[in-house]
């Protein structure tokens, strides 16, 4: 796998949240705006990509690992707590408005899946520069899928896209266009199911139909 695969695989191929469906209590819970998308994004960032870091650091030496390997499971969950407590307090210091919107979701970085997942399932295997890479696109691909459920729950039930604290789009003018109304639904915990599922649901299909052609060609093909 070159490092472009490496990098790019978060994006699509294997989304941690609309691929793999890790992640999945924060993306329920946080998407009601952009900015609260860009927030958990850059903290699981940050965590991600040095947890990964730090992991393989500790595991690419055979007589390190041979020593942690028993043990691996409380020493990343160690080294995870660590990181996600620099983030604690430095979005308590600098954004602490998002830091209270957020909520308890940044300290339950800690036990997220896609965190310990990649710890275990890519760092712990790989040199630090793979993991740092794998990190990076897992994080930036689980912040993608969370962004695109923020803006359809809130595009839907305030009609207005928050990207950061004032900086926000007003689409009011759009609704009055039409003569309808935000449906508050898609801001309460029924609406993130409901997005969810139904990005999961046109997912299914697109791919569905990918291996229908690809079928419909081998058919084809065979017949020749």
């Amino acid at each position: 796998m070159t490092a472009k695969e490496n990098f790019f695989k978060g994006f699509i191929k294997e989304n941690p949240l609309f691929v793999q469906v890790l992640g999945t209590c924060p993306a329920l819970a946080i998407t009601k705006s952009l900015e609260n998308a860009i927030g958990m994004g850059m903290a699981l960032l940050f965590v991600l990509v040095f947890s990964n870091l730090l992991v393989s650091l500790v595991t690419v030496n055979p007589k390190i690992r041979e020593l942690v390997m028993p043990v691996r499971i409380p020493v990343f969950i160690v080294l995870i707590a660590s990181l996600v407590v620099i983030v604690e307090m430095v979005m308590k210091a600098f954004v602490p408005v998002l830091f209270e919107t957020l909520g308890v979701f940044i300290p339950l970085i800690v036990v997220n899946c896609i965190i310990f997942g990649r710890a275990e399932a890519f760092a712990s295997d790989h040199k630090p520069l793979e993991s740092v890479i794998d990190g990076a696109g897992m994080a930036l691909g689980f912040t993608l899928a969370i962004a695109i459920m923020s803006l359809v729950r809130e595009i839907l039930g305030a009609g207005t896209i928050t990207v950061w604290g004032e900086a926000a789009l007003d689409l009011h003018f759009l609704y009055d266009f039409l003569g309808i109304q935000p449906i508050d639904m898609f801001l309460k915990p029924v609406g993130a199911f409901f997005t969810f599922g139904f990005i999961l649901a046109v997912i299914a299909a697109i791919e569905n139909a990918k291996k229908a052609k690809l079928a419909a060609a081998a058919v084809k093909g065979g017949t020749k």
